[in-house]
């Protein structure tokens, strides 16, 4: 717990500085993919190429920030991939989702660090990543073209565009659901959250950092 401002206002850490770097890097790079991703599309889009400097360069760099995207979201997953795994408690969320969408979580079970919902987004982001990096390479004859048949190109190229549609819906559900749960965005940019929001939204995981905190306080006998 810590101080802040004015008054006395309890923190909880809740991301340390290598998390959020981790966080940010994957999200710009999201983005960037995303943006590449459409110019290349459809022709109605091909002017967004502009900002990469030209067609012919979108179409060079836009496989690399995949694979920059891959790994750096590798870092993220090998972070928070156990803190991500079902439990009953997650099956209790989903039963109460009306009581979610109202904001009455009073009536919620308990949550550790991850609710269902975001443990839905940290899961489809992983398989839709592998999805797009999987047939991104398959497409990328560059490199791989004497490697594959034109119809396994033609069937990649399907499920590449179902899978980047798939990857910013997702994104887009990850950045409402931020904007929606006031004081979330915090988390990535303080690297902390007040008490307050940590007992409203993630009950259990504060009684964890609590606990924690009372065992490194305690004098060794």
């Amino acid at each position: 717990m810590a101080q802040s401002g004015g008054g006395y206002t309890p923190q909880v850490s809740r991301y340390t500085t290598g998390a959020r770097i981790n966080h940010w890097v994957t999200a710009i790079s999201l983005i960037l993919l995303a943006i590449s991703g459409l110019a290349l599309f459809h022709p109605s889009l091909f002017g967004l190429t502009a900002l990469f400097g030209g067609g012919a360069l979108t179409r060079e760099i836009h496989p690399w920030i995949g694979v920059f995207l891959f790994f750096s979201f590798s870092g993220l997953f090998f972070r928070f991939w156990k803190l991500n795994l079902w439990n009953r408690d997650d099956n209790r969320w989903m039963a109460n989702l009306p009581a979610v969408m109202k904001g009455d979580e009073e009536k919620m079970p308990e949550i550790g660090k991850y609710n269902a919902g975001q443990k839905f987004v940290f899961w489809g982001m992983s398989i839709l990543i592998i999805a797009l990096i999987s047939s991104g390479i398959v497409i990328w004859d560059k490199y791989f073209y004497p490697y594959t048949t034109i119809d396994q190109k033609r069937v990649a190229v399907l499920i590449h565009a179902l899978a980047g549609i798939g990857a910013i819906t997702v994104w887009i559900v990850h950045v409402y659901a931020a904007i929606w749960v006031r004081g979330t965005i915090s988390a990535m940019t303080k690297g902390s959250v007040t008490a307050g929001w940590a007992y409203r939204h993630h009950r259990k995981w504060l009684r964890e950092e609590a606990s924690k905190d009372r065992a490194s306080s305690t004098p060794a006998q």
